[in-house]
């Protein structure tokens, strides 16, 4: 698994560069209803974020079996366009086009999942200049994808990088959930960057571990792995990679189908996270030239059920569009979460020490990192390991 994980990012650092019903706005309401009270850092109680016997909270199922597709596509990176604007239109009606064809081939979908960065691409640069090549969400381009949605009657999931004026001089890693009606239903975060990936630098995009006592104080602690529940099943969304904490908590707290949007990813890890955490999970991948040196790495976007096998999948480099039943009703009937051995486990747990500190990126907007290098002196300075 190590070998892999240095696999990946070997290549993401270079890589990148060179690739060029009930409506959802009542879903939304119906989760916020649901929902216990937010907490905070100092709020003397937390609010109940798994039940304990096992079952977890819905909404009624609008049909038996749905139906997910999964868009693998290439993408030009905004740096590549003599200006932003230009690129945005470009890759947007790419998504678009891709959008319309899911909704006219094959079964009509409920879900469309696409790839961590099918908007920007990814850009390389100092703080300063990436965050000229982030989204507002909600912002034009949702707008128009969320036409799209309506008209295809479907949701569509897509990450991005994504800037918010709540957090200045931050860039996010967002994933957006567009519901049947076009608008923004959900926003997730990335939960977290792994750390020690990069030769002499590191992920400077801001994550729920880097700023957690502060984004706990806005949204709530049970936003931190939050489920949206759906007509459609639970479903969240996330861009993490081989970090099996991450989804194990995301099955606690209901997940029953695991969205997942990547650059670069490992098979095996989707299908194993299925498998430990008993949901079904779809996972988006970016596509790259074929005569690039990372075309190896693109594609091979796959579905998988909670019994790790695939339902469906692309093996190639190939932009395409792949789906796949599920059959939620019937997976629901009877389920109860996962049986993870936490007391077991807990006399490690409980004394392992994470290297990086949370709420390392909550700095005042001019002292944050502007590059790479910059972040990875960060974490050496806040090291546990190295201090």
């Amino acid at each position: 698994m190590t070998h892999t994980i240095r696999l990946l990012v070997s290549a993401l650092g270079v890589c990148l560069m060179a690739a060029g019903c009930s409506p959802a706005a009542d879903v939304a309401d119906r989760e916020t209803a649901a929902a216990p009270a937010a907490a905070t850092t100092s709020d003397a109680t937390v609010p109940s974020l798994v039940r304990a016997d096992g079952s977890y909270p819905t909404v009624p199922l609008e049909k038996d079996t749905i139906v997910v597709k999964v868009v693998q596509n290439g993408v030009r990176n905004l740096q590549d366009f003599d200006n932003i604007e230009e690129g945005l239109a470009y890759n947007l009606e790419h998504m678009v086009s891709f959008v319309e064809r899911a909704c006219s081939e094959g079964s009509k979908p409920d879900f469309i999942l696409f790839n961590e960065f099918p908007l920007t691409g990814y850009s390389s640069g100092s703080r300063e200049e990436k965050l000229k090549f982030t989204l507002e969400i909600p912002g034009p381009e949702t707008d128009r994808l969320g036409e799209a949605a309506k008209a295809c009657d479907s949701y569509i999931i897509f990450g991005s990088y994504a800037r918010d004026d709540e957090w200045p001089s931050h860039i996010l890693s967002i994933n957006t959930v567009i519901g049947r009606d076009g608008s923004v239903v959900k926003k997730y975060w990335k939960t977290r960057n792994v750390k020690r990936l990069f030769e002499g630098s590191e992920i400077s995009t801001t994550t729920i571990e880097g700023v957690r006592a502060r984004y706990r104080e806005r949204y709530g602690v049970e936003e931190e792995f939050p489920v949206l529940m759906t007509e459609y099943g639970n479903i969240a969304v996330s861009t993490v990679q081989l970090d099996p904490f991450v989804f194990a908590a995301f099955a606690m707290r209901g997940t029953e189908i695991m969205f997942r949007t990547s650059t670069l990813f490992s098979p095996t890890d989707v299908r194993a996270t299925a498998l430990y955490n008993n949901f079904y999970t779809a996972m988006s991948n970016i596509t790259f030239p074929a005569d690039s040196d990372w075309a190896s790495y693109g594609g091979q976007s796959l579905i998988a059920g909670p019994d790790g096998k695939v339902l469906a999948e692309d093996p190639t480099n190939n932009e395409s569009i792949i789906e796949a039943e599920i059959p939620i009703a019937e997976f629901r009937e009877g389920r109860a979460l996962p049986r993870y051995p936490l007391e077991v486990v807990a006399p490690v747990f409980e004394q392992y020490v994470v290297e990086t500190p949370l709420d390392h990126l909550d700095l005042p907007p001019e002292s944050l990192p502007q590059t790479g290098e910059e972040m990875k002196t960060l974490i050496d300075e806040t090291s546990r390991w190295l201090n």
